[in-house]
């Protein structure tokens, strides 16, 4: 198996299955957002200096920081 996936590397439009998260801390936050392992995440769009991301999950869009994106681990 190749190295994790996270939200910050996937591309506008792309589609994936969330799997795990790597910071304990963050993920309570995460998760009460709606980011619930099993669930679908879409990359909406990047700000146009790359800070934060737009992605929609549980019926919603949201923006993340870079930092937080990569801590949620999809499937590949």
């Amino acid at each position: 198996m190749g190295p994790k996936k996270s939200v910050a590397d996937m591309r506008p439009g792309e589609t994936a299955v969330i799997s795990d998260f790597l910071d304990d801390n963050l993920s309570t936050k995460l998760l009460e957002m709606g980011f619930l392992p099993g669930t679908a995440v879409r990359f909406n769009f990047t700000a146009p200096l790359g800070d934060p991301v737009c992605v929609s999950v549980s019926g919603y869009d949201l923006s993340l920081r870079l930092e937080e994106a990569s801590t949620i681990v999809i499937l590949n």
